[in-house]
């Protein structure tokens, strides 16, 4: 069985020695594909030096998330492009836009979000969308900035169906997380109606972890309990499960 873990931060663990051990969990439970969303400057060289050391395994991604766009985000974002010509990346992200910390920096965090588009329409990559209490800023984005090799992944969806339709219709993948496992999100009833053909899995890791480790800190491994609950939700096997969002997975990344 081969799962992906398509939006985790397991470099932010520090410790070398528990970071393998979290690793070896990770190979034991079949996640054997970890994909890494950059937030800012300093997380490029945590995520290069994470890919250094499990190659086969680990993907980088470049972008500016949403809470750190301030005001020096135009020398920020240049800093982050100009890293990309001597790395290795398979997206943009996670980029979009946050309004449950501060809704003062909406305009500018859209411009951001519209820029980093730019740079995955110029460099011809998907790109992976957080998106918490601001679902209609986002869509307005979007339908701006549309075009047709737009692609990518609604990272940690949690919104209705009317919400996953519009996001699929616009050429995304809904990322589906712990949030999946808890029981009053109810987004097992908007799965109910969306294909599995149209969702991948993520931890998000070290946050929202699923049940039975809900409250504590989250890894990569546990996203077999993710892929568990995914499956009871489409009755089928959770090998069926693995195979086939890995494969949307590889559909959007290009590996």
């Amino acid at each position: 069985m081969l799962l992906t873990d398509t939006h985790t931060h397991q470099y932010y663990e520090k410790d070398l020695a528990k970071r393998a051990e979290q690793m070896q969990r990770c190979f034991d439970n079949g996640v054997k594909r970890l994909f890494l969303p950059n937030v800012d400057v300093a997380s490029i060289a945590m995520i290069d030096a994470m890919v250094k050391s499990y190659p086969e395994n680990c993907f980088a991604m470049a972008g500016l998330h949403p809470c750190d766009v301030k005001e020096d985000y135009q020398s920020v974002l240049k800093e982050i492009y100009n890293s990309i010509a001597d790395r290795k990346i398979y997206a943009i992200g996670e980029i979009g836009v946050d309004l449950y910390w501060d809704k003062t920096t909406l305009a500018i965090q859209q411009d951001a979000f519209k820029q980093q588009i730019e740079w995955a329409k110029q460099l011809d990559l998907p790109f992976v969308i957080h998106c918490r209490e601001a679902f209609d800023e986002v869509f307005e984005v979007l339908e701006e900035t549309k075009h047709d090799k737009m692609r990518g992944i609604f990272h940690c969806f949690t919104g209705d169906l009317d919400q996953a339709k519009r996001a699929i219709s616009l050429g995304f993948y809904l990322g589906i997380g712990g949030v999946v496992t808890y029981k009053k999100a109810g987004l097992d009833q908007v799965l109910y109606d969306i294909p599995l053909d149209h969702i991948v899995l993520e931890t998000d890791s070290p946050f929202l972890a699923p049940v039975p480790f809900r409250g504590k800190p989250n890894e990569s491994s546990y996203l077999l309990h993710v892929a568990q609950k995914v499956a009871d939700i489409y009755v089928k096997d959770l090998e069926e499960i693995a195979e086939v969002t890995t494969e949307n997975s590889r559909k959007i990344f290009g590996v």
